[in-house]
């Protein structure tokens, strides 16, 4: 499938306009619910106008106390320098403002400092502050979710002329939706006034067999309608930050990463009634877990740190074991070994299992893109196929693995055919994030990709549109970045400036990607039709849009959340603050993945969740037509811990564990003890 979307790439084809086009889940976000007119026949009513006033921005001037700054990391940092050499041309005293630039005549940034951070202590944090810390404007360290410690600048572009933003609700997008790929459309019994049956009243007449030709369109109609709420139903609460957590293909299974260096497990056959299944350990990892994925038979896991080592752990709670570590250096500076451990010092952030399960592939701090072979025991292929960190690599064909997606901090994402690579160049190339890719995620057909960008953008591709490779090479992605540091910059929208070669198809904005690699994905096609795009945001929130770019409905993790456990300071001393600034230590919640339960109305989302942004927190949210309670037991908004325990202690007062004087603790550098065997201790070090 893969290949034929190849080799319609030349013909440009285009999706033809479906007249009938309608917008289905329409969500008011200033409202934040569903807008639910009574009326006496069952029915709903939508208004005939396709404007998007629902659509919620973020505003730029918001309180100190949310924008997401860092603590600079001081503690444990021994050895550590900055120094900062001035070019001769510049003048004055360089200020602590991310807003504010220099420019020379011709209208080029020019550059401001250099820095080098050389960390004794961690040779792969020192390489990696080189790669990831934007040299200039704010001498600011900040503790990054990799570990990593930079200065950074910002560079201002040219404005263009035309409109700013792509247009709400996207045309392009209204005939995705028209096609049948993505879910299916409303069908009207009153054109006019666009009345559409309630859940009740299509249960009923299901039941009582009216519209039978209809029944499966019908079936779907309803399960695409059913989206998740705020209220959770369950909240699992760790004592680090939890960077992400999946369902399995088939919904029975689920994993989450955390920042303690351990992989919870548990069995979700009943999504409504998770049980607590294993744990296992990265023995050797740095900073955190970056990526984790499930073979396709569920009986394996693959998880990966900042380091050249994949840990492959089996999913039988009967194997205790520690785990196989598979070595993607061997293909590094021709198979050469060094660093700490033994193991080379490039860290791995994104790791997928081919559909049939034999290989992984890795996107890696060497800007490069691996293949490792399983049964070999052995990288098969390395890709050194970018200028930046590679955040994100995916199979684009579940059923072939010839075909590879890489996002880079270089702005661009490049498919990759396995086939045809005996120039070692890409087969084509999507461009348009004017910003580093934080995800890549492959709807499995071998056509479309989903990705999200630190322009505060999520992007839609189609594999028939993207750029030739000779056209890619012929422009410099540099030209259209301002080097924004999402970690600890304020994004304005005063800054976004529109790709001028963007070949995306569809343009989502409502969410923030700052602070960390927040990822974004497709819904699945069982539980919801395959209507919808979501991604995690770092206001605390899961934001799922339409494909036509509007928004369908907002999670508020935040808000369930809230207060949810009391402070502890053991846990508080690992905070993510920028010293000095308002409101120190309140509650904050970052949601860094989400995934949908593939069978059910259920989302599940793993986030930055605490005071502080000290802790983590696996929420899960189903539909429940609006109600605040449930009848039924558990009640909904149960506290648990990592094992799914009661524990008394998350429901004691929130305050009732720190001294209003209690001193600020700053976050240090974080890497792995080596624990014990069959050791579990979840206490965060």
């Amino acid at each position: 499938m893969a290949s034929d979307a190849l080799e319609e790439t030349a013909a440009r084809r285009t999706e033809s306009p479906d007249p009938s086009s309608h917008s289905l889940n329409s969500y008011d976000a200033a409202e934040e619910d569903w807008v639910d007119e009574e009326d006496d026949d069952g029915m709903d009513y939508e208004p005939t106008t396709d404007d998007s006033e629902g659509i919620e921005f973020f505003d730029t001037t918001e309180d100190d106390g949310e924008d997401g700054e860092y603590q600079d990391a001081n503690d444990g940092l021994s050895g550590v320098e900055i120094e900062f050499s001035m070019d001769d041309n510049e003048s004055g005293t360089q200020q602590d403002d991310p807003g504010e630039e220099t420019e020379t005549g011709s209208g080029q940034a020019q550059p401001a400092a250099t820095a080098r951070a050389p960390i004794q202590r961690h040779a792969g944090l020192q390489r990696l502050f080189a790669n990831h810390g934007a040299p200039g404007v704010q001498a600011i360290l900040t503790d990054d979710d990799d570990g990593t410690f930079g200065v950074g600048r910002r560079r201002r572009r040219r404005r263009t002329s035309g409109p700013k933003f792509p247009k709400v609700p996207s045309e392009q997008g209204k005939k995705l939706m028209n096609s049948g790929t993505f879910g299916s459309n409303e069908y009207y019994r009153d054109l006019l006034k666009k009345r559409k049956p309630r859940l009740a009243m299509r249960l009923m007449q299901r039941e009582l067999g009216i519209d039978d030709a209809r029944s499966k369109r019908t079936n779907r109609l309803m399960s695409q309608a059913l989206i998740p709420s705020s209220t959770a139903d369950s909240i699992i609460h760790y004592n680090s930050r939890c960077y992400s957590g999946q369902f399995s293909d088939d919904g029975n299974f689920f994993f989450s990463c955390a920042q303690d260096f351990k992989v919870r497990m548990y069995d979700t056959s009943n999504p409504y009634k998770w049980k607590y299944y294993k744990t296992v350990n990265f023995p050797y990892g740095q900073w955190t877990i970056t990526d984790a994925t499930l073979s396709p038979d569920n009986k394996f896991l693959a998880y990966s740190s900042i380091r050249s080592v994949v840990c492959l752990a089996p999913t039988d709670p009967g194997e205790s074991g520690e785990p196989w570590m598979l070595d993607f250096a061997t293909m590094h500076e021709g198979g050469r070994r060094h660093g700490w451990n033994g193991y080379s010092d490039f860290g791995i952030w994104s790791i997928r299992f081919s559909g049939d399960g034999r290989e992984i592939v890795a996107g890696t701090s060497d800007h490069s893109v691996y293949v490792y072979d399983i049964e070999s025991r052995k990288s098969i292929l390395r890709i050194p196929g970018h200028t930046e960190d590679v955040n994100a690599v995916c199979f684009g064909d579940t059923s072939s693995p010839h075909i590879l997606y890489s996002g880079s901090d270089d702005t661009l994402i490049k498919v990759w055919d396995r086939r045809s690579m005996g120039d070692s160049r890409e087969a084509g190339v999507f461009m348009g994030h004017t910003e580093g890719l934080t995800y890549v995620d492959s709807k499995g057909d071998g056509r479309y990709v989903l990705s999200n960008g630190k322009d505060q953008t999520m992007k839609l591709w189609d594999l028939r549109k993207m750029m030739p490779t000779e056209k890619a090479s012929r422009l410099d992605p540099r030209t259209f970045t301002t080097g924004f540091d999402y970690r600890f910059m304020v994004f304005s929208e005063d800054d976004y400036q529109p790709h001028p070669h963007d070949c995306s198809l569809v343009t989502f904005r409502a969410h923030r990607v700052l602070k960390t690699l927040i990822r974004c994905h497709f819904s699945p096609p069982g539980s919801t039709n395959s209507r919808y795009v979501y991604s995690g945001s770092a206001d605390g929130s899961i934001y799922i849009y339409n494909m036509d770019a509007t928004l369908a409905g907002k999670v508020d993790v935040r808000q369930a959340t809230i207060h949810s456990r009391p402070r502890d300071p053991d846990l508080y001393s690992s905070t993510y603050e920028m010293p000095g600034r308002r409101n120190q230590g309140a509650w904050e919640t970052c949601v860094r993945d989400a995934s949908w339960h593939p069978n059910a109305p259920v989302i599940a989302a793993t986030s930055w969740n605490g005071w502080g942004l000290s802790t983590g927190t696996c929420t899960l949210h189903s539909w429940n037509d609006g109600a605040e309670d449930d009848e039924g037991e558990p009640k909904m908004g149960t506290r648990v811990d990592q094992k799914l325990d009661h524990d008394e202690d998350l429901y004691d007062d929130p305050r009732s564990r720190i001294s209003r004087g209690a001193a600020h603790h700053r976050s240090r550098p974080r890497s792995q003890r080596v624990p014990a065997a069959g050791d579990d201790d979840e206490e965060d070090w």
